[in-house]
């Protein structure tokens, strides 16, 4: 099956509000303009050299999507061009993002990391994490980073039921915050542009939309599997 037959195939089962990141990590240049030619624009990574590498040799209307978990001794190597970083997980990460922003005169666009699994191996904010990390004096002082929606990974599990709760749970601490009343609201000053829920991968992804993912990351099923 070819890269353009394969993201044919997939786009045509996707919601006209979900959009596609073409996971492609560890392919090679060739593979991912394949999917550029068949019309593709979104690209995520996991590595920041790795995506730098790409970013230099392709073309230039194409948004790169960190997608892995991110060091911040790293961001200033993407802080020129990427466009959305999945999986900001602390309060000093998103320091260092505004900082490196700022830098290169740009706002860079946020999805808040919600720890949503049972594995402990799994990154991200619980609850309470996130509520303080939007009170935070200095998260109201960030002039160069937008929080744009939030993210989470699935346990991995054949359990479609408990992949369901948890992206459920998801859904309803994106809801919560996206309320009129909630408590949330004046701490979140980008509220109006909270409008990515980034769930679902290659194994999940249909279930991922039926529970209200706008945003889902797809690698194996588009480039086949991972040497």
């Amino acid at each position: 099956m070819s890269i353009q037959i394969n993201l044919s195939k997939i786009k045509s089962t996707l919601p006209e509000h979900v959009t596609l990141v073409a996971v492609s990590k560890t392919k090679p240049v060739s593979d991912l303009m394949q999917a550029y030619d068949a019309g593709q624009r979104v690209f995520g990574e996991n590595k920041i050299q790795e995506m730098v590498d790409k970013w230099e040799q392709m073309p230039k209307d194409i948004e790169w999507h960190m997608i892995g978990h991110v060091q911040t001794n790293k961001v200033k190597y993407m802080a020129p061009f990427v466009s959305l970083i999945h999986g900001v997980d602390s309060l000093k990460l998103l320091e260092e993002i505004n900082k490196q922003a700022l830098k290169n005169n740009r706002i860079i666009d946020c999805l808040l990391q919600i720890h949503i699994a049972e594995e402990e191996t799994k990154f991200g904010l619980d609850e309470e994490e996130l509520k303080a990390l939007l009170a935070s004096p200095s998260f109201k002082e960030m002039k160069n980073i937008r929080i744009v929606g939030l993210m989470g990974m699935a346990t991995f599990t054949d359990n479609q039921n408990q992949i369901k709760k948890e992206f459920t749970h998801l859904k309803s601490v994106f809801d919560s915050l996206n309320s009129k009343d909630g408590s949330s609201r004046d701490a979140l000053q980008y509220i109006s542009t909270m409008k990515i829920l980034s769930m679902g991968m290659s194994g999940d992804y249909q279930l991922a939309i039926s529970c209200g993912s706008t945003m889902v990351r797809i690698g194996s099923s588009i480039f086949g599997g991972r040497s």
